[in-house]
C-alpha cells in the first residue's frame, strides 16, 4: 500500500483499540492520514476474551454500570411496595438472563466500533502488535502468522490489565478478576472480593445488590486517593446494605476443596490471628498493570518508569522516541476523552470529574479535603457541607444517613471552589453538571447565585451554607 509519505505503508499505526486508540485513529484519519489500528485481546488467565473497544466497552465502565443498574432495580423493587406497587411472591435475580443481555449489548458495541473504523477508512487488524524499530511494527495473528507494517508515526494505547498478587498460593489458579466477572455464564455465588479500589467496591456492591453473599477484604483503606471522609460514608452504606467487610486483613492462600469450594486463609493484620472461610468465587481487585511487557519497547530504547512499568510521557504525549506517542493508562497520564487534550494541557489534572458506581454513588470533581488542606493549609480553606435526604428515600423509608455533600473552597477572596463531593442517587449526572463550573473558575458565590431545580438532590449543592468550622449540625431538613 502506498502512503502519502511514500516511504511507509501508513502515516500512523495505532497499537491498541480501546478508548484512546480508537479515538486517536479516527481523528487522524479525518485529518487525511492513512491509519491502521491493531487490536488483540490476550485471553485472561481464566480464558476470557472479547472484541474491539478495550477495557471500558468490554470489561469496564459499560458492563459495570449495567450490572450496577441491575442492582439498583432490585432496590427499586423493594421501594416500589411502599409506593403502592403490589408485587406478589418472592423477588429473585437470575444471573444468566442479566449476563446474556449485557454481553449482547457489549457485542453490539464491538460491532459498532468496527463499522465506525470502516466508515472513517481506518484499517482494523485483529493482530498483536509490537515494535521492531521506531518505524516498524510486527503483527502476530492468533495462529502465529506474521505481518510487518511500517509507519511514519506510531501511537501506543494498550492500556492495562488487572493484577494478580504474586505471593499468594492459589490466587491465580482459583481466582478471577474484573476481566472475567462480566463474562461469567453462571452466577459467581458467594464471593470474596479482595481489594478496596473503586473496582473492588463497585463489583462487591452489585453482587450484594443482586442477592449474593459478598465480602470485601481490605488491607488498609478504601478508595485510596479519594476523599477519605466520603470513602467512609460509601463503605458504611455498603455495610448497612449487606456487604460484609473484613477490615485490615490480608489473604494468605487459596485452596480448592474436593467439594469445589474455595477455602481462603487470611491474617488479621492487627491481631496477627489467622482465619478461614469458603467461597464460590474469589475476585482479585488489587490494581492494574500497564501492558508494556510484550511491546518490544526495549528495541527502540523507550524510557519507562521502573516502579510502575508505565511509559514516561512528555507534555504532548510524546515518548522518549521522537515519532512514537503513547496515551491513556499505558503512560503516566490517566485516560481522558482525547478531544479534551487542550484542556488537560493548559490546566492541571485536578478537574477531571469522576464517579464511583457503588450502591450509594459517589461523584467528585477537584480536590479532596485532605489534598486541599495540604496545598492551602487548614486555615486557607473553607469547607461547606450538608447531610440531606433524597426525596425518593422518604416514602420508601430508606436510610439516608450517608447522603452527603461537601464543597471545599479557598477561604480568602472570592472563595474559589477547589473540590466538590456528592454521595447520593445519580451522582454521575449531578457531578457532570457541576464539573463545567470548574472550567469557568466557579466560586462559592457563583454557587449561591445558582437557582436550584426543585425538588432534586442536586439543588442541595446550591443551597449549601454550613461550614465545618462553625461546628453546627449539617443535617438539612426537608422542603
Amino acid at each position: 500500500p502506498y502512503s502519502r509519505t511514500g516511504k511507509y505503508d501508513y502515516d500512523l499505526v495505532v497499537i491498541g483499540g480501546g478508548s484512546g486508540g480508537l479515538s486517536c485513529s479516527k481523528e487522524a484519519a479525518q485529518l487525511g492520514q492513512k491509519v491502521a489500528v491493531l487490536d488483540y485481546v490476550e485471553p485472561s488467565v481464566k480464558g476470557t476474551k472479547w472484541g474491539l473497544g478495550g477495557t471500558c466497552v468490554n470489561v469496564g465502565c459499560i458492563p459495570k454500570k449495567l450490572m450496577h443498574q441491575a442492582a439498583l432495580l432490585g432496590t427499586a423493587v423493594k421501594d416500589a411496595k411502599k409506593y403502592g406497587w403490589q408485587i406478589s411472591g418472592p423477588v429473585s435475580h437470575d444471573w444468566a438472563t442479566m449476563a446474556e443481555a449485557i454481553q449482547n449489548h457489549v457485542r453490539s458495541l464491538n460491532w459498532g466500533h468496527r463499522v465506525q473504523l470502516q466508515d472513517k477508512k481506518v484499517k482494523y487488524l485483529n493482530i498483536k502488535g509490537s515494535l521492531l524499530d521506531e518505524h516498524t511494527v510486527k503483527g502476530l495473528t492468533k495462529a502465529g502468522k506474521e505481518t510487518i507494517l511500517t509507519a511514519k508515526n506510531i501511537v501506543i494505547a494498550t492500556g492495562g490489565r488487572p493484577k494478580y498478587p504474586t505471593n499468594i498460593p492459589g490466587a491465580m489458579e482459583h481466582g478471577i478478576t474484573s476481566d472475567d466477572i462480566f463474562w461469567l455464564k453462571k452466577s459467581p455465588g458467594k464471593t470474596l472480593v479482595v481489594g478496596a479500589s473503586y473496582v473492588a467496591l463497585e463489583c462487591a456492591g452489585f453482587l450484594t445488590g443482586i442477592g449474593l453473599d459478598t465480602t470485601v477484604m481490605v488491607r488498609s483503606i478504601a478508595l485510596r486517593g479519594f476523599d477519605q471522609q466520603i470513602a467512609g460514608l460509601v463503605t458504611d452504606y455498603m455495610e448497612t446494605y449487606g456487604t460484609k467487610f473484613a477490615w485490615k486483613c490480608a489473604p494468605k492462600r487459596v485452596d480448592k476443596l474436593s467439594s469445589g469450594a474455595l477455602q481462603v486463609t487470611w491474617t488479621d493484620t492487627q491481631t496477627g490471628s489467622e482465619h478461614k472461610d469458603t467461597y464460590d468465587s474469589v475476585l482479585w481487585a488489587v490494581g492494574r498493570a500497564p501492558e508494556t511487557k510484550a511491546l518490544g519497547l526495549d528495541k527502540v530504547g523507550m524510557q519507562l518508569n521502573n516502579e510502575t512499568g508505565k511509559i514516561v510521557l512528555g507534555a504532548d504525549e510524546s515518548t522518549s522516541v521522537p515519532n512514537i506517542y503513547a496515551f491513556g493508562d499505558i503512560g503516566e497520564v490517566g485516560i481522558i476523552n482525547r478531544c479534551h487534550t487542550d484542556i488537560i494541557r493548559y490546566s492541571n489534572l485536578n478537574i477531571v470529574p469522576t464517579t464511583v458506581f457503588t450502591p450509594l454513588e459517589y461523584g467528585c470533581v477537584g480536590l479532596s479535603e485532605e489534598e486541599a488542606e495540604k496545598r492551602h493549609g487548614k486555615d486557607g480553606i473553607e469547607v461547606y457541607h450538608a447531610f440531606y435526604k433524597p426525596l425518593e428515600f422518604t416514602v420508601a423509608e430508606r436510610d439516608a444517613s450517608q447522603c452527603y455533600i461537601k464543597v471545599v473552597c479557598e477561604r480568602a477572596g472570592d472563595q474559589r471552589i477547589l473540590g466538590l463531593h456528592f454521595t447520593g442517587p445519580n451522582a454521575g449526572e449531578v457531578t457532570q453538571g457541576f464539573a463545567m463550573g470548574f472550567q469557568c473558575g466557579a466560586t462559592y458565590s457563583h454557587l449561591l447565585q445558582t437557582v436550584g431545580i426543585h425538588p432534586t438532590c442536586a439543588e442541595e449543592v446550591v443551597k449549601i451554607n454550613i461550614t465545618k468550622r462553625s461546628g453546627l449540625d449539617a443535617t438539612v431538613t426537608g422542603c
